[in-house]
């Protein structure tokens, strides 16, 4: 009888020295940070750990985050849609010579070199038509906020179109693939949600 009082109690010590390590929270746990959504896409993954950890460290923010820490709204997908329309529209409106419409959508250097170049197939009695295959791709190539809130995006686009060309010598068609830069800038706590190109350059397909 004594031997069972005396293993009883070995085994009361050896239950609370098993509880008081298990039951201890050792080294970081996962709800010590916030989760980021499964469903997020890579470039909002990569933008909202890099955003935890400089806030963290009292770091200014950088690229896309800077952009998201200054206008929350902005949502990567929804503004890449939103560019390649705009490519669109912009390339099919130099062709047709529509100033007008390149006014609302370029800064004003930019305009500058496309009337040029309007200007100089007019002089040539040149016109110019423009069909997409199908519509370009749009994958974000740079991001960063300038001063307090002037944002400025770079997009990388893949495209292929038909131009169709009527001039003194006739009539020609050429099909095209261009891989481009486009910068966009936008000031994010101006109540005019439209971006402007503001620099093209040309791109590694």
């Amino acid at each position: 009888m004594l031997e069972l009082i005396i293993l009883a109690g070995l085994a009361a010590i050896v239950l609370y020295q098993l509880y008081a390590v298990l039951g201890r929270r050792v080294g970081r746990q996962p709800e010590d940070s916030p989760a980021v959504p499964a469903t997020a896409t890579p470039i909002e993954r990569a933008s909202e750990t890099g955003q935890q950890a400089e806030a963290a460290e009292g770091v200014a923010l950088s690229g896309l985050a800077a952009v998201k820490a200054t206008d929350p709204s902005f949502d990567v997908s929804r503004f890449l849609g939103g560019a390649k329309g705009a490519y669109e529209m912009i390339v099919k409106a130099f062709a047709a010579g529509d100033r007008t419409q390149l006014r609302s959508l370029l800064a004003p250097p930019v305009m500058a070199g496309f009337d040029t170049a309007i200007a100089a197939r007019e002089a040539e009695n040149r016109t110019e038509t423009v069909e997409f295959n199908h519509p370009p791709r749009a994958d974000l190539e740079k991001a960063e906020v300038v001063g307090s809130d002037l944002a400025r995006v770079t997009v990388r686009f893949l495209a292929e179109f038909r131009s169709r060309t009527k001039g003194p010598e006739g009539e020609g068609v050429e099909d095209r693939r261009t891989a481009e830069l486009w910068t966009f800038e936008r000031h994010l706590k101006s109540r005019d949600p439209n971006w402007l190109l503001i620099h093209v350059d040309a791109a590694e397909a």
